[in-house]
Formats: structure tokens, C-alpha cells, sequence
């Protein structure tokens, strides 16, 4: 019975209160913002997808770091649907959705390979922190949502897709780009990416923790 209600269940089943809803649109129309500002060396997340990086070095790598900051966009499409009280999206846009969060996910594991490789230049502890980070955030909510795929909520698990592949890539660049020789260079990005995965963690952990409508 609860498998033939699923197709007309609302967003806001997702046991989010209404004001939450609000706060969180709030966080990733600012991550949206930081899609165009200075991450580092005066380059924002759009230079790195366009490859305009300085001393023309933009490559794959930065390309793929840069495109899971647009996450951001469906987000805010998402959440107008939850605040809207809107039907979930349908199947099409889910499977859409997936499509992108997945390519976002790869995208970060191979972002991962020079770490694992130790070919990254970074500290011991920066390829630890890197690899236990982005990896370790994809492979945790890629279990959760596999073992709760049909009793969650698909807008919930939508939200928890699109946020995991978010925070393992921006953690990534927070820790790379956090080094010492970055800090007097435009990047009011990376500020602002500092402060938005506060709550965006915050919404993550809570809902691996609390229960969804089925």
C-alpha cells in the first residue's frame, strides 16, 4: 500500500519544519552567490568549469571541482518545490536529478586520485583529510540511501543526494585551498563556502537520523 501512495507524496513529508525549509533555501541561494565569486587565486568555481585559471593550468581536475558548486541550482529548485508544498518531482526529473548527482559523485572520486596517488602536493594530513572527507561522505549517504531507497521519501532522498555530493567536493577545496599561501588572494568564495557547510552539515546528519514518512 505505502509503495502505490509514493507517487503522490508531498516534499514536506521530509519531516522538515516549514521555517528550516526557509533557512536552508536561504544557505544554497548563497552557494549559488559563491558560484561566481573568488574561491582562490582569484578564480571562482564558474572560471574553473570555463577553465580561465590562472597561468592557463586549468584542466579536468579543475573542471570537476568547479561543477558540483551548480548543485546549488537544482537545490533551490528543490526546495521552492518543498516550501510550495508542490508535489515531488516526477520520475523524469528524479532520474534526471540522480543522473546529475552521480556524475558529481564520480566526478569527486577522481578529483580524489592525485591524493590517493600522493601526487597532490598537499601534507600528509591534507590527503587524509581529503580522502576521508570527500570519500568518505559520498560512500556513507550512498549506503544509507541504497538499504533506505524504498521507504524514504524522494524528495528527502533527492535533498540528501544533492547535499552529500555538495560537501564532499567543497570540503575538498576547503582543505586544499585553506593552505597559508592562499590567504592574501581574493577568496571571498571560500569564506562563504566556510560558512554555509555549518548548516548544511547540520541538515545532513539530521536527516540520517531522523525518520522519513514512507
Amino acid at each position: 500500500m505505502p509503495t502505490n501512495l509514493k507517487p503522490t507524496q508531498h516534499p514536506r513529508d521530509n519531516n522538515l519544519p516549514r521555517v528550516f525549509n526557509f533557512l536552508t533555501l536561504l544557505v544554497w541561494a548563497a552557494a549559488a552567490v559563491g558560484v561566481v565569486l573568488p574561491f582562490a587565486l582569484g578564480t571562482s568555481p564558474l572560471d574553473a568549469v570555463l577553465l580561465k585559471v590562472p597561468g592557463d593550468e586549468g584542466n579536468w581536475w579543475h573542471a570537476l571541482v568547479g561543477l558540483p558548486f551548480f548543485l546549488s541550482l537544482p537545490m533551490i529548485w528543490l526546495r521552492l518545490r518543498v516550501l510550495s508544498s508542490a508535489q515531488s518531482p516526477n520520475l523524469v526529473m528524479r532520474r534526471i536529478l540522480w543522473v546529475v548527482i552521480i556524475f558529481s559523485a564520480i566526478g569527486t572520486l577522481l578529483v580524489e586520485a592525485p591524493f590517493l596517488l600522493h601526487l597532490a602536493g598537499t601534507s600528509e594530513l591534507q590527503r587524509l583529510e581529503v580522502i576521508f572527507l570527500g570519500i568518505g561522505i559520498i560512500l556513507s549517504s550512498g549506503i544509507f540511501l541504497s538499504v533506505k531507497r524504498k521507504k524514504i521519501n524522494p524528495a528527502r532522498a533527492l535533498i540528501m543526494g544533492i547535499t552529500s555530493a555538495y560537501l564532499s567536493n567543497a570540503f575538498i577545496c576547503l582543505i586544499v585551498y585553506g593552505e597559508a599561501k592562499f590567504r592574501d588572494q581574493s577568496r571571498s568564495g571560500w569564506y562563504l563556502t566556510l560558512v554555509i557547510v555549518i548548516p548544511m552539515c547540520i541538515e545532513l546528519i539530521g536527516l540520517f537520523f531522523t525518520k522519513s514518512e514512507e
